[in-house]
């Protein structure tokens, strides 16, 4: 007997950096345009987990999602759960630094960065390949928890890439690759028990159901 749960990613909405790496920065969202919002209330499931990282954003997304949900008389958002391992990737010192300003100071690690960025890790910072590690574990950890449930995460582009990773056994660097827009919805399927023929009996397996999707395609 097999059991899934749904995880619904959505990543926050956009910030206003000025350029810069702001990785862990806690910036705040602009939640200006409610077209995106009311498109995620109306396809995100009602009863499920919601999860938040500890950066600000992710939290003004989700409240903006459940503002649509309290017009309709629905129970605005309570207290979702934070989950501090569904953070942005972590780029040390150079976060709050533009890309021409670590250009110029030509530091070893940042070259370095180009040639391998998944496993290279920032001066005080992480590398991507230790993003996907994180995740994993609070994604195995949830989805034991809570199975069975629908989970909605307001995450980022880095953590979001790691639990697709995760899902479809990608090498890291080669999820660098894969576009998340803000307020995009990503859903992966955790399918615990009996998996079907592709799997041995009782393993675990992933079934990507929506990737990167917006609310501009349904126009």
């Amino acid at each position: 007997m097999s059991t899934t749960t749904r995880w619904w990613w959505v990543r926050h909405a956009p910030v206003e950096a000025g350029g810069l790496i702001y990785g862990q920065d806690d910036l705040a969202a602009d939640c200006s345009d409610t077209a995106p919002f009311r498109w995620l209330a109306g396809v995100l499931p009602r009863n499920a987990v919601w999860i938040v990282t500890h950066l600000q954003r992710t939290r003004q997304t989700a409240e903006a999602i459940h503002a649509h949900w309290s017009d309709s008389g629905e129970p605005g958002l309570a207290r979702p759960h934070v989950e501090s391992n569904f953070a942005e990737q972590h780029f040390g010192d150079w976060q709050g630094r533009s890309f021409a300003e670590l250009e110029e100071i030509r530091d070893g690690e940042w070259h370095r960065f180009w040639l391998a960025p998944a496993d290279t890790r920032p001066p005080g910072g992480e590398s991507f390949a230790e993003v996907v590690s994180r995740v994993a574990r609070s994604v195995g950890r949830l989805s034991a928890e809570h199975a069975g449930r629908d989970i909605v995460t307001i995450a980022h582009g880095g953590s979001i890439r790691a639990a697709v990773a995760l899902a479809l056994d990608l090498d890291p660097e080669n999820a660098l690759a894969l576009a998340v827009d803000n307020c995009s919805l990503t859903r992966l399927d955790h399918i615990a028990g009996a998996a079907g023929s592709h799997a041995p009996q009782g393993a675990d397996s992933w079934r990507v159901s929506q990737l990167n999707l917006g609310h501009r395609v349904n126009r």
